[in-house]
């Protein structure tokens, strides 16, 4: 596909994968809104890339159906629609440990966002006969997450209602793409956004390199996109023996556990 001349709406667009993303999108010509729940951070990403900011959360219906409007407003017709925003808060003994309130603010911003952007954006898209839903997953869409069952079960649900879309509107000119990183060196892991090479090792992606493999993704209209490849061997190596690979996973829970550092998430290409 080209980027030039479209438009762009993207969550989650004031710090990390997102603003990594805002700008290599620019740089292609498209005209975004950058869409966050900081706005401070929305306005000075948006300043930035020449593009226009909206303040919005994106749990709320009422809110995203607004920010939506708006971005039409201002940009004329919405080409792509790229949900970014997420969090983590951990359910470190379990998932039972989680409340209500964690649960359903995972469902709310993981997955009925972008259910609802595409219902705003959808019928235009179809008329056209051409648009662009990417929702940014996580490798735990495809695996799991120790110690976050809410953030894992929702990011499967991505991955899920994704495919749907891809299944159901393909044939009517939609491009789907879902995007399912291991580890970045952004905030919700804890780095510091303003020393972005500051990680571990190579297996930990700064956000630019995940943008990077995002936009070539979408250039390739391809609906599945990796920036760490391995995730593709451990999802068959998941499929192919389930019963092995939670066995793995329950070794590596316990490892992570008796090291006294449990938020430290485990190495997944130690799973055998």
């Amino acid at each position: 596909m080209s980027f030039a001349g479209k438009t762009a709406f993207v969550t989650g667009a004031g710090q990390g994968i997102g603003q990594a993303l805002v700008r290599q999108l620019a740089k292609r010509g498209v005209q975004v809104c950058v869409v966050d729940l900081d706005s401070v951070s929305a306005e000075n990403t948006a300043s930035e890339i020449g593009g226009i900011s909206l303040t919005c959360d994106v749990s709320k219906a009422s809110e995203l159906e607004s920010a939506i409007e708006t971005a039409r407003e201002k940009l004329g017709q919405i080409d792509m629609v790229i949900s970014n925003a997420g969090f983590a808060h951990g359910a470190l003994d379990g998932p039972a440990s989680a409340d209500d309130q964690q649960w359903q603010m995972s469902w709310d911003v993981h997955v009925m966002a972008h259910l609802r952007a595409c219902r705003a954006v959808l019928p235009e898209m179809l008329e056209r006969g051409e648009g662009w839903l990417i929702s940014v997953a996580s490798a735990a869409g495809l695996l799991s997450q120790i110690g976050d069952a809410p953030y894992s079960a929702t990011k499967h649900a991505a991955v899920s209602l994704a495919q749907s879309l891809a299944i159901e509107h393909g044939h009517q000119g939609i491009r789907v793409s879902t995007v399912c990183p291991l580890y970045v060196a952004t905030p919700l892991l804890g780095y510091d956004a303003d020393q972005p090479n500051d990680r571990p090792n190579d297996r930990v992606l700064t956000a630019a390199e995940v943008a990077a493999t995002i936009v070539q993704g979408i250039e390739e209209e391809r609906f599945m996109i990796l920036p760490h490849p391995e995730a593709a061997a451990h999802f068959q190596r998941r499929a192919a023996d389930t019963d092995r690979w939670i066995k793995g996973m329950q070794r590596l829970r316990g490892d992570a556990f008796e090291s006294g550092n449990p938020q430290h998430f485990v190495d997944l290409h130690r799973l055998i």
